[in-house]
């Protein structure tokens, strides 16, 4: 049996774009990407603090260091820049892998984006 536990999260991130005419997908910063060991065009589920919208996507590389979290195509619906929310990746795993996992977990301070040491 497998179960899904959270992977990863990047915590209180702030909106810095949404843009509709794109494809789709959520664009973040490379170092936060890095940091919260998520992988390039993993779905991932974004919660919307301002607006209680919950929906998911997938991730794309943003511009290292720059603090961007951009949503895009009809995610940019969902979304206002400066909307605060939480991106949070899943893995499924057995429940003896579950019981010694820990989640990567990255909490955002300020609207910069930036990881706080």
């Amino acid at each position: 049996m497998l179960i899904e536990l959270l992977k990863s999260k990047i915590h209180r991130a702030t909106v810095t774009d949404a843009n509709l005419n794109y494809e789709g997908s959520i664009t973040i910063d490379m170092n936060l990407i890095d940091a919260a060991k998520l992988v390039l065009n993993e779905k991932v589920a974004i919660v919307n603090n301002n607006n209680g919208e919950r929906f998911e996507t997938y991730v794309i590389p943003g511009e290292r260091g720059t603090g961007i979290v951009c949503l895009n195509g009809a995610a940019a619906r969902k979304v206002q820049k400066g909307d605060i929310i939480i991106i949070m990746s899943y893995a499924l795993m057995t429940p003896d892998e579950a019981s010694t996992f820990e989640p990567t977990v990255i909490n955002i301070t300020d609207s910069s984006n930036q990881i706080n040491q």
